[in-house]
């Protein structure tokens, strides 16, 4: 805790608060740290306990992502209180844990915004690598449904999982650049130069474009 209070920058923290996150901690240099430490999931656990950001994100880098039971990484998804948090916590952890599909499902089912947010990243996830014995047709109906009035951070996981539904499966190709053409989420986000917009018929047709480029 005292390195990583050591670590602390006021201007990476006066950034990273603008997003929601209450560290000042340079990630370059927290994953120079958790590569010293080597993998110890009982120290990861304590640090998780401290519930302090930067301790949380190096317990994530430093923890062992299989060894967490099921009602562990629900718990901690919940207490996951700031988006880069939650975020590492889904991607390093919940993705690479045998428990991922039966947290998929319960998580997009939840109420809580945020958590439900988590359901729909691992949804992606799968969308993308595994999409055997999912049902597309019904993700397109539900993110329908949902995606204009959702909170932000549930509304985001929603329209990724569309570009990616777009992007990968050429038979939903039409009607997911269609939901996002209708529904206009992200349509006006400010996106740098070189970089995709996340309005779902730009970044399907382009991430389509480089594949076929390729």
């Amino acid at each position: 805790m005292a390195e990583l209070a050591e670590l602390e920058d006021p201007k990476t923290r006066e950034v990273n608060e603008k997003h929601g996150d209450d560290h000042g901690v340079n990630l370059s240099k927290l994953r120079a740290l958790a590569k010293r430490l080597k993998t110890q999931q009982e120290l990861a656990s304590r640090l998780w306990e401290t519930d302090d950001t930067a301790a949380r994100l190096l317990a994530i880098l430093i923890c062992r992502p299989k060894a967490f039971e099921r009602d562990e990484l629900d718990v901690m998804l919940r207490e996951a209180r700031t988006p880069k948090v939650h975020d590492w916590l889904v991607n390093y952890v919940v993705k690479k844990n045998p428990h991922s599909e039966e947290l998929r499902r319960a998580w997009s089912a939840d109420p809580d915004p945020v958590v439900a947010s988590a359901g729909w990243a691992l949804t992606t996830e799968r969308v993308a690598k595994k999409p055997e014995g999912l049902d597309l047709t019904g993700l397109l109906d539900a993110i329908e449904a949902e995606m204009k009035d959702a909170p932000d951070r549930l509304q985001w996981a929603l329209n990724h999982c569309l570009a990616q539904i777009g992007i990968e499966h050429a038979e939903y190709r039409t009607r997911a650049v269609d939901i996002g053409e209708r529904l206009e989420v992200l349509k006006d986000y400010p996106t740098s130069p070189g970089c995709t917009s996340p309005f779902a018929p730009v970044w399907i047709t382009e991430m389509v474009r480089r594949q076929h480029d390729k």
